[in-house]
């Protein structure tokens, strides 16, 4: 039996018509909604005609001279970010591309620990004791109504970007920039924060020659982007594939030391390089202790402050692996001690770090497909962090009980919420309600989607390659999914420091591929002579070899 469901994609009512492309390919296109020949073409190139005008976002005029108010008569500018590499992007990018502009721009981005999530009073109190009148908010700032209502008696302007799902009312600021208002004009609204923040600057330098602040600006929003896992359509898609290829050649300081450290050869970089690789690094510095270590090393034009910086970034995402594991070790065990069964797994404890409860949460979330929520416990207030699966909406869940919680929010598959700790109970009371209600009676186990069942023997170089150009891959783009049957297992054996993958040969039609199944190991007593097997195809560089190889999502045995 396969451990997930497997769906394999409708065959197309009508095949994508197009001249030289292989059928294989159409039918990928079909399953990613492109059923025309143009589109076709514009999705394979991702240029410039992905591209939105930026004054469809809402309040874009009036934040457009609002800033250009500021530039001409010489005002502080604060650019207030969050401390994810989201957050830190899109800092990074108003801040250099302001200072551009002429403007008088400083970063601020909040200490995880010390502060927490959001606009906070005390500093934006702050702020305007150091003669800031107007501050831009990134990646933050649509559920702070106290703050900017603080804000505004203070007389502080808050112009607000954020691509956050807001609550049915807006906070009391004079312009909010974000893509999912229910007034919306945009006809894409899944940019990340750093999306938003570069659809400002589009704006602000709409109809100016320049060209080198937009590119480097673009590196940037590819990093935030693929590390906030937005889908990689419309837009997006355009940026990442014109950012990869700037990131590859980049000649940011601090971007070339990383990669350095962190063993990445520049002209090799791709889209999973940066959501595994680098956007942890950045990330680490905020989840353990000030976001300004990653802020720096974007922005730096020295070499010697660059690898302090990249070194420091090496030790922090270390040491964030290890809390990592220690805390999945710890809410694993009081999840199985609660039992595993419910429709929602939800652990609360004061010492869980709350800078690493999101990552364990989503490791947890995909091992046992449940919604997951971990509560750091404090005195008088406790701190969740949750992460989802299709089935559940968190963000509908939370609004639900928004009359408990002093703050949230987030998306529908990750949340965070601010909850008084004598209402815990309450609340962990009305979500696994809700998750009852919601989950009950279906088959949670993950699903796979399959874009076509193949023969092995389909994917010659050439044709792989050709797939190649649907690139780069990751949410609402993933990689395709294959599905052979009677395949015939050669070899077999465990790999991995906890031989926890599975290393096989596999042959079909006089042909031997080589496979890795990542985190199957545990199933190898599972496997018979021929299995129907569940992939990817993928490059296998492992000491320059350059060749293709299957990379096992699921297998069942033949009959």
């Amino acid at each position: 039996m396969a451990h997930t469901h497997w769906k394999l994609l409708p065959e197309a009512n009508k095949p994508l018509d197009h001249k030289g492309l292989h059928a294989l390919v159409a039918k990928l296109l079909y399953n990613r909604g492109i059923t025309n020949p143009s589109d076709a073409e514009i999705f394979l190139k991702a240029d410039k005609r992905l591209c939105i005008d930026p004054f469809s976002l809402p309040d874009m005029h009036q934040a457009v001279n609002r800033v250009y108010k500021a530039l001409m008569s010489g005002e502080k500018i604060a650019i207030y970010g969050d401390f994810d590499a989201d957050g830190i992007t899109a800092t990074a990018l108003l801040v250099q591309g302001l200072t551009e502009m002429g403007g008088d721009v400083m970063p601020y981005i909040p200490h995880r620990q010390h502060e927490g999530y959001g606009l906070k009073i005390p500093a934006l109190e702050k702020l305007r004791k150091q003669g800031v009148s107007l501050v831009i908010t990134v990646d933050t700032g649509i559920t702070a109504f106290a703050e900017i209502e603080k804000a505004n008696k203070m007389g502080l302007d808050i112009l607000v970007t954020d691509h956050h799902v807001p609550l049915p009312e807006l906070p009391p600021a004079k312009i909010i920039v974000d893509p999912k208002r229910t007034d919306s004009q945009c006809p894409f609204i899944e940019f990340a924060g750093v999306g938003v923040a570069f659809k400002l600057l589009q704006a602000m330098l709409s109809g100016s020659n320049k060209d080198d602040l937009i590119n480097s600006s673009l590196e940037l929003v590819t990093l935030g982007t693929i590390a906030d896992m937005s889908p990689l359509l419309s837009e997006n898609r355009h940026w990442v594939k014109s950012g990869l290829h700037l990131l590859n050649k980049t000649k940011r300081v601090g971007l070339v030391e990383l990669m350095n450290i962190a063993g990445i050869e520049r002209g090799k970089l791709t889209a999973e390089t940066v959501s595994y690789q680098i956007g942890p690094r950045l990330n680490s510095a905020g989840r353990l202790d000030d976001a300004g270590t990653s802020y720096q090393l974007l922005v730096t034009q020295d070499k010697v402050e660059a690898n302090m910086l990249a070194m420091e970034l090496e030790e922090k995402n270390k040491e964030r692996q290890r809390m990592v594991i220690e805390t999945y070790e710890k809410v694993r065990a009081q999840i199985l001690q609660d039992g595993t069964d419910r429709p929602l797994l939800m652990a609360c404890d004061a010492d869980y770090p709350a800078g690493v409860i999101g990552l364990v949460a989503g490791r947890l979330a995909d091992e046992f497909y449940r919604p997951v929520i971990i509560v750091k416990i404090g005195a008088d207030t406790c701190r969740g962090s949750a992460r989802s699966i299709q089935e559940f909406d968190l963000m509908a869940a939370l609004k639900t009980c928004h009359h408990l919680l002093t703050k949230y929010g987030g998306h529908a598959r990750a949340a965070g919420f601010n909850v008084p700790t004598h209402d815990l109970p309450q609340l962990q009371k009305n979500l696994r309600l809700l998750a009852t209600e919601q989950l009950t009676g279906l088959d949670l186990r993950p699903h796979i989607n399959i874009d076509a069942e193949v023969s092995l023997s389909i994917f010659s170089r050439g044709v792989f390659d050709e797939i190649r150009h649907l690139e780069p891959y990751g949410m609402g783009n993933p990689a395709p999914i294959f599905l052979s049957r009677k395949v015939e297992v050669v070899e077999q054996k465990l790999v991995g420091g906890q031989n926890d993958h599975i290393k096989l040969k596999l042959k079909q039609d006089g042909i031997v591929w080589d496979t890795i199944g990542f985190r199957l190991g545990s199933y190898i007593g599972e496997l018979a002579r021929h299995i129907d097997i569940v992939y990817s195809v993928e490059v296998d560089n492992f000491n320059g070899k350059g060749q293709l190889r299957l990379n096992l999502l699921d297998f069942a045995r033949s009959y």
